[in-house]
């Protein structure tokens, strides 16, 4: 499913009175929930389980509500944010031997893979969309993580 097609779906939630929204496309599914009375947003994405006539198991969604996220950017290093466009595991370097792509401090150019995010079985390299500085990692290796969950911060220049 398109990251930008549940962007938008995240902003209808935000908008609207909607307490949930849910969207299916082929065997994939999101399913957004905004939990009252502090307004928050989740997402899953689950795969219909296998064998026939049993139910899959209901996925764990991940909720943040909007003061924890904007409680948390507040505390961020100046610069531009570079956030997962997945859910998925955060991998620094291209295998466990290898040195990581960037480190804090590492210049960086438009199109240099920033890390790898492993998302059902496929690795995902993320990219910077500009050139400047990295001023801070803000994940671990081996460390799940969420849509649009910040990464690292950039400093352009």
């Amino acid at each position: 499913m398109d990251l930008r097609k549940i962007k938008k779906l995240i902003e209808l939630l935000e908008e609207s009175q909607l307490a949930e929204i849910e969207i299916h496309e082929g065997e994939e599914s999101v399913r957004l929930i905004r939990h009252h009375p502090q307004p928050a947003a989740a997402h899953t994405v689950h795969i219909p389980s296998p064998v026939p006539g049993h139910a899959s198991a209901a996925p764990s969604p991940a909720t943040a509500t909007v003061a924890e996220v904007a409680e948390d950017e507040d505390r961020l290093p100046e610069g531009e944010v570079v956030r997962s466009p997945m859910v998925g595991t955060y991998y620094s370097a291209p295998n466990p031997d290898a040195p990581a792509f960037v480190k804090v401090g590492a210049s960086v150019s438009s199109g240099d893979t920033l890390c790898l995010i492993e998302a059902m079985k496929m690795f995902n390299q993320i990219e910077a969309e500009f050139s400047g500085k990295i001023v801070a990692v803000l994940v671990e290796d081996g460390q799940p993580v969420e849509f649009d969950e910040p990464l690292f911060v950039i400093k352009k220049g």
